[in-house]
């Protein structure tokens, strides 16, 4: 019994082409391949045993008439067709498994839909047969165009090859594909230049090839797609559009790899090929089999010469006699670029189908004799559930099933042609891409395999509108442009771009401020008012002279204790201002160093009460002075009010009132440490935050209370008549502090970081020196330089003057 396969493929082999040998070894191979399979099939014995496959070969010639004749044939079982009649002189059909132009396949796919016989190719990805609503029992052992567009998408994007232009075919399926393309393209952020079309017409396809010249010579591109079929590429071979230099192009067919034009020696090709493996068994039946099996003509007796030639590869040379081999090479390095490993697939795959149909069938195969026929009762549509649910191992061990759309499940290869120093050429295999892989890989590209005219002698070619944004810039499009056509614009403060091409720059995280490159970000540099800086050492080294002033002040105030200018005006107050003053510049040194949360809360706290003793005692002693001058009139009230109990309960009242604001303040919102990432580029701040800004200046403005307070009652007693009238000193330190702290507002609000800091630290010494020397240095020059004045008979002969 015999199932016979119809195969229409072009076996031709023109003459008028200098290119024909090639097309005379591609068929050949793809002729070999198909005879080999069939007879490996026959002679298995787990593999349809007790069944014999036989086949029609037809060749259409490219020629929609003959192929429509042909059809017939094939679907009548006679020389000439005749429609809804059948005559077969041998085993049933099967299928029809055809390598032809897929303008051509799609109306063999309409034939074999009325008579359900399935229909494989094994050349075309063609994205129109994918319609399955149109082409139900269209099968192919070559994935769809649809996954080639993903495919170059993909490439495009590794290589980083943004600005593109594409040649194409007017056809249905290059029209799509282009589509797919563009839309593809420009997802991947990609943009195509210009996208020029080649006619079907042979007139118009002289005036097109012109004008695509010379839009590629004027066009700033360096990668170019060619989406054309074979027709077309075998045109584009020997047209002139290809001798533009630098350019890298990409093609869909294999025309280009499978002879040389005349501008091979100086383009660069990359080439998307279904994947291809060397079938071992189709080797062995190349160097074995007897060619006088086979028609013969002069062509073929040179092909079969040129595999006994000892450059030919071992796995596929003949052992011949010297009148045998040949002195040229044609083929040899074609066999992984012909169809042998589709056409296997195509040929085990539909005989695993009939195998698990029969195998699984229950009824008995029953045969009728008529008067011209002699039949299986074969029912072809049976077959699709089969082809459908297909998956088997083929002879390399690879999973073959077919996918919803009757595709093949097999990705590409990615080829690009070598230039041999000794004129030879070689197609190397340099990726793949298989859109069946799991995420992440199903491309690959060994950017070291590719020679391309020297591009990728040190790194790929720069195809886009403008150069790469390097990191530290971002792309600003060009108005009026496309998103390909854009200017690197730095970035700005506080972000970095760390790759190629961003189209946004990154902001650094709060505690991470941009490198100098702006292509990283870098944790930022703390800072805070050190001991060990140059500005804190010096600020500590003041603090300290003029704390140790102060004691040798109230050390000269002890020692002197019972001289007249010192018990002036309450002795024990001057002992409570010079200690008060003491802590004011000791307090200072609370703010230098690392803020802490204790040191936070006892800056403001302890420079608050302190302050607030010191002037307190300032406005006792102010008071004193009034009272004295009233108190030496006969009966006046005011002696009741001169004992130092008075002077101390102003001192103790006025001080608890502001250490009742500062305890307010530490239940309320206490002082904290705080990092100040926003006050200064690339630093961070430790700083205090005082937590309640009211209750800081609340601090602020009693002590400013008191201070002016002082100065006015010092102000109006300035004139009173007195040996030694303090009120005048007072009055003086009063401005000098009032001074300070009121050009210290608008100066701490102004400055940041640990300058602030440095701010505070100087107006607490600038006023409590100016309360030290202005009240303090008059007494301690007549006690140490003047001393006859302290004495009480130069103070009664100055109130007597």
């Amino acid at each position: 019994m015999g199932y016979w396969y119809s195969v229409p493929q072009e076996l031709q082999f023109p003459k008028s082409c200098g290119d024909g040998n090639n097309h005379v070894s591609l068929n050949y191979y793809n002729f070999l391949a198909f005879v080999s399979v069939v007879e490996k099939i026959n002679n298995s014995s787990e593999l349809l045993p007790n069944f014999t496959l036989g086949f029609h070969i037809y060749t259409p010639y490219n020629n929609l008439l003959l192929t429509y004749t042909f059809a017939m044939n094939i679907l009548s079982g006679m020389d000439s067709g005749i429609p809804n009649y059948s005559c077969k002189t041998s085993g049933p059909l099967g299928a029809v498994i055809e390598g032809i132009a897929a303008e051509h396949s799609s109306e063999i796919s309409s034939l074999s839909r009325i008579y359900h016989y399935p229909e494989i190719n094994y050349i075309s990805g063609n994205l129109v047969m994918s319609d399955t609503v149109k082409f139900p029992y269209f099968y192919r052992t070559v994935p769809s165009d649809l996954h080639l567009c993903a495919g170059i998408v993909k490439l495009l994007k590794h290589f980083g090859w943004t600005w593109v232009g594409v040649i194409a075919c007017t056809d249905e399926n290059s029209v799509r594909a282009v589509q797919i393309l563009k839309e593809g393209i420009e997802q991947s952020g990609g943009c195509i230049e210009f996208i020029e079309t080649i006619s079907q017409s042979t007139f118009l396809m002289v005036q097109d090839i012109a004008n695509i010249r010379n839009t590629i010579i004027t066009s700033s591109i360096k990668v170019i797609i060619l989406y054309c079929n074979r027709d077309h590429t075998e045109f584009v071979r020997y047209t002139p559009i290809l001798e533009a230099l630098g350019k890298v192009w990409i093609i869909t067919a294999e025309s280009l790899f499978t002879s040389p034009s005349y501008y091979d020696d100086r383009i660069s090709l990359l080439g998307f090929t279904a994947q291809k493996k060397n079938i071992p068994s189709f080797h062995k039946f190349l160097r074995e089999v007897n060619p006088a099996l086979f028609p013969t003509d002069s062509l073929t007796e040179e092909w079969w010469k040129d595999l006994c030639n000892n450059r030919c590869p071992k796995s596929i040379q003949r052992s011949c006699s010297s009148d045998e081999t040949s002195n040229y090479l044609s083929h040899c390095d074609i066999p992984i670029l012909g169809n042998s490993y589709n056409i296997y697939n195509a040929v085990y795959g539909l005989a695993h189908a009939l195998h698990d149909m029969i195998t699984s069938s229950s009824e008995n195969t029953t045969l009728w004799s008529g008067k011209c026929e002699s039949v299986l009762d074969f029912l072809p549509w049976k077959l699709h559930h089969y082809l459908k649910n297909l998956h088997f191992k083929n002879v390399l061990g690879e999973e073959i099933f077919f996918d919803e759309n009757g595709d093949l499940a097999i990705g590409y290869d990615i080829i690009s042609t070598v230039y041999l120093s000794d004129g030879t050429r070689s197609h190397e295999i340099v990726g793949s891409y298989n859109p069946y892989a799991s995420s992440g890989k199903g491309f690959t590209i060994n950017e070291k395999a590719i020679v391309l005219e020297d591009l990728f002698s040190k790194a790929p070619p720069h195809s886009g509108c403008s150069p790469s944004c390097n990191p530290g810039f971002w792309k600003l499009t060009r108005k009026g442009t496309s998103i390909c056509c854009y200017d690197c614009i730095p970035c700005s403060e506080g972000e970095v771009s760390n790759q190629t091409d961003m189209d946004t720059c990154i902001t650094c995280p709060e505690d991470q401020w941009p490198n100098q490159k702006r292509d990283a970000c870098i944790p930022k540099v703390t800072t805070f008012l050190s001991y060990k800086e140059p500005l804190g050492i010096t600020l500590t080294f003041v603090i300290i002279f003029f704390f140790l002033i102060t004691a040798v002040i109230l050390r000269i105030f002890i020692y002197y204790q019972d001289t007249p200018i010192v018990k002036a005006n309450n002795r024990d107050l001057s002992y409570i201002l010079l200690i008060s003053l003491m802590l004011c510049f000791l307090c200072s040194l609370i703010f230098i160093g690392r803020p802490e949360k204790v040191t936070c809360i006892l800056r403001q706290i302890v420079f608050g009460i302190t302050f607030s003793i010191s002037l307190s005692s300032v406005l006792a002693k102010t008071i004193t002075v009034v009272l004295a001058f009233h108190a030496i009139k006969p009966g006046n009230k005011f002696r009741k009010w001169m004992s130092s109990r008075f002077s101390n309960c102003i001192v103790l009242s006025c001080s608890l009132l502001q250490t009742l604001l500062c305890v307010i303040w530490l239940c309320t919102a206490p002082p904290f440490p705080y990092l100040n990432m926003k006050s200064e580029t690339g630093t961070i701040l430790i700083e205090c935050n005082e937590g309640s800004i009211v209750a800081f200046y609340c601090v602020l403005g009693y002590l400013g209370f008191l201070a002016g307070i002082s100065f006015i009652i010092a102000f109006l007693a300035r004139n009173l008549p007195d040996s030694f009238n303090e009120a005048k000193y007072i009055t003086f330190s009063m401005l000098v502090f009032c001074s300070v702290w009121i050009s210290f507002i608008p100066t701490y609000l102004s400055t940041k970081g640990k300058y602030m800091v440095a701010v505070e630290i100087f107006a607490i010494l600038a006023s409590s020196a100016g309360l030290l020397f202005c009240i303090f240095l008059p007494k301690c020059y007549i006690i140490l330089l003047s001393p006859e004045r302290n004495s009480r008979k130069f103070l009664s002969k100055t109130c007597n003057d």
